[in-house]
């Protein structure tokens, strides 16, 4: 649940967009007593058909249970835009039911070739950690893997059989990565595409199975990772993860070269 200073920022960013929306847009009567621009209270709650007295409880910032379905409603009353959608199932901590939707929002021109542009190994995953976008430096620590379609980094972990002698202390690694994507999709964990893969892994990888049902988690918070080449012998990396404006749902992850780099505490 949201604390104290979220919710009042909550309720603030509510008034905010309930006076940029203007009665006309939802087939109301302007009014000669209108003292103020866009919807009243009365109003906004009438078309998201809940109480107006609950609907002022929560811009005033009090502590209240709001269901997705109605934050949902209230944000197609308020005509909010994709980054404003996501600001207020943020603050609400709340999954947003269309989230899965923006999936199909392309990256933006160009992004591709910022990726292939950056000279250590580089990539980009969405919520289900497909690999959008990839450069060759990556393409050459993997060995080659073909990354066409939407290849997954989870199912190379765990049904590649390359990936067991390529990545250094692979059970170790694997199981904290199961760990990292758990806690990586809690607020996605119903959308259908993120079921399938963890059903499909958990048949096809006895590992993978024990791992999701300790239901461990732990942040994505890089650090030293290794590869034993089989041309370059051992390749050491320190792992960076930025998520995108553009792509909320998606982040780029990028490894620098760790060996002449000072020990990582």
């Amino acid at each position: 649940m949201p604390d104290a200073t979220q919710r009042k920022t909550l309720g603030a960013f509510l008034r905010g967009a309930r006076a940029r929306v203007s009665p006309g847009d939802h087939g109301l009567p302007a009014g000669v007593r209108r003292r103020t621009p866009g919807l009243r209270r009365e109003e906004l709650a009438q078309i998201c058909d809940i109480s107006t007295t609950w609907y002022s409880w929560i811009e005033q910032g009090r502590d209240v249970t709001v269901s997705v379905d109605v934050w949902s409603r209230l944000a197609h009353a308020l005509r909010l835009t994709r980054a404003e959608r996501h600001y207020l199932f943020s603050l609400a901590e709340s999954a947003d039911p269309e989230a899965a939707q923006q999936q199909a929002v392309a990256l933006p021109d160009g992004l591709s070739d910022c990726v292939d542009s950056i000279r250590c190994p580089a990539y980009i995953l969405d919520q289900a950690w497909n690999m959008l976008a990839w450069n060759e430096a990556l393409s050459h620590v993997f060995d080659g893997w073909p990354f066409s379609g939407r290849a997954n980094l989870l199912r190379y972990i765990f049904q590649e059989p390359a990936a067991r002698s390529l990545v250094v202390d692979w059970e170790e690694r694997a199981s904290r990565v199961v760990a990292e994507f758990r806690a990586d999709v809690a607020s996605h964990a119903a959308d259908p595409d993120i079921q399938r893969l963890v059903l499909d892994l958990q048949t096809v990888s006895p590992l993978f199975a024990r791992c999701w049902t300790r239901q461990q988690v732990v942040d994505r918070e890089g650090g030293l990772r290794e590869f034993q080449h089989p041309t370059n012998g051992r390749l050491s990396f320190r792992q960076f993860t930025f998520r995108l404006a553009i792509r909320p749902d998606c982040k780029l992850v990028m490894l620098l070269d760790a060996s002449s780099a000072p020990p990582i505490a």
